[in-house]
């Protein structure tokens, strides 16, 4: 089916930044649909953190309670997987794999991003429990503990510092990275971690925690780092004409401050503009992103307020 009005705002992305975005929205008032392919990237997490009144509760636990009290402003949630988008006219028409396409003002892009693993075997099976790449997210809970680097970029230079500042076991894997500098080598000396040279091949669940494969011998860890790259959902924006942002660590969506894109009616929040941002910090960006586009419709309605007013009355 199709909606015969449009929306103010379709939402496309169910996480905490377009909930938030809809929340606020539909708080002043605007009429908003949120679609949801139910894939939220922290699935693997047990816990969200760095989430004032919610540390430690199961993300799957936040997004049901965000999706009632979107629900309870009126906002319509909507299950599915968006297959496209397109604009028509001064509106937007999109499609969702059940068969139906909403019609809105106005579209806000909460797609998120996928993480990109490394190529070794195992280190998918393990991602959001033993295999991790945030120590603001993470490292509380691996405190203390026996904590591996796997290196494939100079990046790792700073992971082993943040990690050794949570725990004095710290093991560099240098795996594919390229040889660390004079300064790196003397900072990982003087504060005691341990560098093993060579490729890791594979990493299997061992005693809680895993194991690693090398040449011709394997090494335990409690946990392992990683880099991954954080590459934005493309299909969407560039569909409706934007071009993605190549960063160092992967691809997002480019915004101005308060989340509008390049393309006209186009918004952006969350990780899908944001790599680097945890749930607190999307939702944050999903709300910011609701007011400013209040603001825009709200201007566009007083301008077509005031051209109806002086079209000649018949």
């Amino acid at each position: 089916m199709s909606e015969k009005y449009p929306f103010d705002v379709a939402v496309i992305g169910g996480g905490p930044a377009g909930l938030s975005a809809a929340v606020t929205l539909g708080r002043s008032l605007r009429s908003v649909v949120v679609i949801d392919a139910g894939q939220p990237r922290n699935a693997p997490a047990a816990g969200a953190h760095n989430l004032l009144g919610h540390e430690g509760r199961p993300p799957r636990e936040i997004l049901a309670d965000g999706r009632a009290e979107a629900e309870s402003y009126g906002v319509r949630l909507v299950d599915g997987a968006v297959t496209s988008a397109r604009r028509v006219g001064h509106e937007f028409e999109v499609d969702v794999d059940g068969g139906e396409t909403v019609r809105a003002r106005r579209i806000l892009l909460a797609t998120g991003l996928v993480d990109e693993l490394p190529d070794v075997p195992g280190l998918a099976e393990h991602w959001g429990t033993t295999v991790l790449h945030c120590p603001f997210c993470h490292g509380y809970e691996i405190r203390d503990q026996h904590v591996g680097i796997l290196a494939t970029n100079e990046n790792v230079a700073h992971q082993a510092l943040l990690f050794r500042e949570l725990t004095r076991r710290v093991t560099v894997f240098l795996h594919t990275a390229p040889e660390p500098d004079d300064d790196t080598w003397d900072q990982w000396a003087a504060l005691g971690i341990e560098v093993v040279d060579g490729r890791v091949h594979d990493v299997a669940g061992q005693d809680g925690g895993l194991s690693l494969g090398l040449d011709g011998f394997r090494r335990h860890v409690d946990a392992l780092v990683v880099a991954p790259r954080f590459v934005a959902r493309p299909e969407l924006y560039t569909a409706l004409g934007g071009t993605m942002r190549e960063e160092p660590f992967g691809t997002t969506i480019p915004t101005l401050p308060g989340g509008q894109t390049e393309v006209d009616g186009v918004w952006a929040a969350g990780n899908s503009g944001n790599a680097m941002a945890m749930v607190s910090a999307a939702s944050a960006e999903g709300v910011l992103a609701g007011v400013r586009l209040h603001a825009d419709l709200m201007l566009e309605d007083a301008r077509r307020a005031v051209l109806a007013r002086r079209l000649p009355v018949r």
